[in-house]
This record gives structure tokens, sequence and C-alpha cells, in this order.
């Protein structure tokens, strides 16, 4: 996993912790944050075919739109606090329309971005829809509130 050159430690521990929550063998990291026509991660079929698309952040409608249109399902992680509830306070009546659209918002407890080393080891729990994040020093619990 490499981090994008405009992209700082907690965006990119958001994109493994999305990585996380929707493992599958053949979700990928993308150029996402560089390329508009390709998500933060994606899941393709052997056809090609999209079956997952996941961006992170508060996209735009004419994305979203885009996302949807091109593939099965589209997760959108929203994760910072206050401008993330803005974000879907305009956008909700707008995007209600898509019906494979989730959007999740992530609430993480702790210092993710102290996780972020150049050579990461970490212990992942999943319970009871509550993901723990740990290394030797550190601990973080992420919760998802599901806006739609």
């Amino acid at each position: 996993m490499a981090k994008h050159p405009s992209e700082n430690e907690y965006r990119l521990m958001v994109r493994l912790v999305a990585f996380i929550l929707n493992a599958n063998d053949d979700l990928v990291f993308c150029k996402g944050i560089s390329q508009d026509d390709e998500p933060d991660l994606w899941q393709k079929a052997l056809d090609g075919d999209i079956k997952l698309w996941i961006d992170l952040g508060q996209p735009d409608e004419k994305r979203i739109k885009k996302a949807c249109g091109r593939s099965e399902k589209v997760i959108i992680y929203t994760y910072q606090d206050g401008s993330a509830s803005a974000w879907w306070k305009q956008t909700q009546k707008v995007i209600k329309r898509f019906k494979n659209l989730s959007v999740i918002n992530l609430n993480i407890d702790g210092d993710i971005q102290s996780l972020a080393k150049r050579a990461i080891s970490l212990q992942c729990n999943i319970s009871d829809r509550e993901l723990t994040l740990l290394d030797d020093e550190i601990s973080v619990a992420i919760t998802e509130d599901i806006w739609k």
C-alpha cells in the first residue's frame, strides 16, 4: 500500500480501514486520489465489470452518479466529523435515488495516523460492527454509522 504524495497519514489509514471492512481476494487499491475515473478501492469481476466501487471523503454528485452507473455496488466512507455531517445534510436528498449506493460515516476513536509507519504490523479485530486496530503501543476503535 503506497501513500500518495498529496495524502496524509490519516487518509492513508482510512483507506486501509475501508480495505479491511470489505476484505476480498479481488479487492485492490486504485489510483483514486489522483485519477478521476478510478475509486480509492475497487473489486472487479473476471470480465472486467466493477462489482464494488469504494470512495473516501465527500465526493460530488457527478462522481457519485458516475460510480453508481459503472458499478454494481458503491460505498462512500466519510470520516471527517464536522465536514462529513455538513456534506451529508447537503447531499442526502440528491443521492437517495441511487439504489446501489451506501454511505457510511466512520467514527474513529484514537490516534489512527500514529499507526501509519514505514513498516506496519497491525492486529485487527472486528466484533459487533466495531473494528479495532492494534499495534504494540496504540489501539484505535472504529465504528460505522450507516447513513444510507
